[in-house]
């Protein structure tokens, strides 16, 4: 046995054409009926005051009065009744005396047989209409008296037929149910062209489809820990994600506000307000790292963007971290490379019988190898910073820059709060030093100088150098995402260092600003506060401290 055959549910549109449709067949043929019995009514109305005023006027023709008082009233009402008959458009005219005897008939043959019909009320001297079955079938009749000086003389009945009253209707009818048909196919067409254009919106689905559809995509939306943003025409915000919500820090009801709304950083808002896609440009809010991308939607029009966020907050601090570690094996692979070349200066000096200027140039390749390891170790006995200072010395070494660290500074080892912790360090402190580094590199004396030290419930760390400095219009520019004085180096690239120690800063409440340096570069100071800790165990190191500025 085949099973039967399992339709797939009407589409939503085509259920709305089918309710549409139906919808206005009812109207149409309500109306239509309507119409019909009212028009009925009306022509019976009409047939009755046509009877009426025919009746009446035969009535009260004195040729009438006079045929009745001859011997023969026959002989001259007859023709009388079926000229008005004929000329007044009534099936027929009837004239009989009081007792309902008629004196005419459209059938002769019927004449001086007994009226069938109601006379009572005639005979009071009322006129009245009645619709009546009489010999030539159904019809609608007017009966009123006829009166010769006071006293009824005779009746007076004119009607018309039923079927004639039908007929007069068909007329309207046919034309009603014209108007009706061409009211429902247009309707239909109407209901046609809309839910044609709501097929392809809902893609053909029904109801059911766009309910599952619809739960599918609200799980899916809060499911979804990357941020997503939806926005329309006109960039206001169509649809927002919990995640997007909170990589954006925003809060409240932002649906249907616009983006240049939402207090975002300057350069994320104008991505967000780009015509053409982005693709995984980075961006920073106050407290995170964003990766944007945009695809704008368009089918024929800009519909809107949809935007995607992924936090690389943690990611871009463990590649700070690497970026340091990778400089720190760069800077061991260059000073293997160097105790190489001194070693075999040494050697060579020893093989030509010099000894002793062997030895006097090792002890002071070792001298100042150990002074700048002490001069550091002793500055910053943190171990972290110590070994970012120790491999960023080496590298501005091979940049052609001398980096120092100044005497003022002073951090020992172990008295960092938690809710500071060294990669946040490394992070200000690296980045700036890059940072003064690249601008020193090329300089008359090239330099860097480095001071790290606690002033009040503060910490301070200053960065100088020799470069060509900033200009004070741009003391604020300088920290935003993207602004360099260099070459581009593509989304990601350089004016994000800067940006990032900003970001940074703020996180812990403090500050960062830039000014002219003693030697005519640049001065970045990082200022950030320094939390209540608990007292350290006892040989837990000393306390953070320093000298002034």
């Amino acid at each position: 046995m085949r099973a039967p055959h399992l339709t797939r549910p009407r589409s939503l549109a085509g259920q709305l054409f089918a309710m549409q449709a139906v919808l206005i067949a009812v109207l149409v043929a309500g109306y239509a009926l309507f119409s019909y019995l009212s028009d009925r009514r009306q022509a019976q109305d009409a047939a009755g005051r046509q009877t009426m005023a025919v009746a009446r006027s035969v009535a009260d023709a004195p040729s009438v009065r006079e045929a009745i008082r001859t011997e023969d009233p026959t002989r001259t009402l007859q023709p009388y009744a079926t000229a008005v008959q004929r000329h007044t458009g009534v099936d027929f005219v009837t004239i009989m005396d009081p007792r309902g005897i008629r004196w005419t008939h459209p059938d002769p043959a019927r004449i001086g047989e007994h009226f069938l019909g109601h006379t009572a009320q005639a005979l009071r001297g009322e006129s009245f209409t009645e619709t009546y079955t009489g010999t030539l079938g159904p019809s609608v009749r007017a009966v009123t008296p006829i009166r010769d000086g006071g006293r009824i003389v005779g009746l007076v009945s004119a009607g018309i037929k039923v079927r004639t009253v039908s007929a007069r209707l068909q007329d309207q009818v046919t034309a009603m149910a014209g108007v009706a048909g061409g009211a429902l196919v247009l309707g239909g067409i109407g209901t046609y062209v809309i839910n044609a254009r709501l097929r392809r919106s809902t893609h053909g689905m029904n109801a059911t489809e766009l309910s599952r559809m619809h739960d599918y995509h609200q799980a899916a939306l809060h499911a979804v820990r990357e941020g997503l943003l939806m926005l329309d025409g006109r960039y206001r915000v169509a649809l927002i994600n919990d995640g997007g919500r909170e990589l954006l820090g925003v809060t409240g009801e932002v649906v249907g506000r616009s983006v240049a709304e939402l207090g975002l950083p300057a350069p994320l808002t104008g991505t967000l307000l780009a015509s053409e896609p982005r693709v995984d440009e980075v961006h920073l809010t106050a407290a995170r790292v964003l990766v944007v991308n945009t695809s704008p939607v368009s089918g024929g029009e800009r519909r809107g963007t949809v935007v995607t966020l992924r936090d690389v907050t943690e990611l871009q601090a463990v590649t700070g971290e690497l970026n340091s570690e990778r400089g720190f094996t760069q800077a061991l692979r260059s000073q293997a490379h160097e105790a190489a070349n001194r070693l075999h200066t040494v050697v060579s000096l020893i093989e030509l019988g010099r000894a002793d200027e062997a030895a006097g140039f090792a002890t002071a390749e070792l001298e100042l190898a150990q002074a700048l390891t002490d001069q550091v170790v002793a500055a910053v006995d943190e171990p972290v910073l110590a070994a970012l200072l120790l491999g960023k010395a080496a590298q501005a070494n091979e940049q052609g820059v001398e980096l120092v660290v100044s005497q003022e500074s002073r951090i020992d080892d172990g008295l960092l709060p938690a809710s500071l912790p060294a990669r946040d360090l490394v992070t200000i402190l690296g980045n700036l030093i890059d940072n003064a580094v690249d601008a020193a590199r090329g300089s008359a004396g090239a330099r860097v100088t480095v001071t790290a030290y606690s002033e009040g419930a503060d910490l301070v760390l200053r960065v100088s150098d020799t470069g060509d400095g900033v200009d004070p219009a741009h003391a604020e520019a300088v920290f935003e995402r993207g602004w360099s004085t260099k070459a581009a180096a593509g989304p990601g690239g350089r004016g994000l260092g800067l940006a990032l120690v900003r970001q940074t800063v703020r996180r812990h409440r403090g500050t960062l600003t830039v000014s002219k340096a003693a030697g005519g570069g640049a001065r970045f100071e990082a200022r950030v506060p320094l939390p209540a800790v608990e007292p350290a165990p006892p040989g837990a190191g000393a306390a953070l401290s320093g000298g002034d500025a």
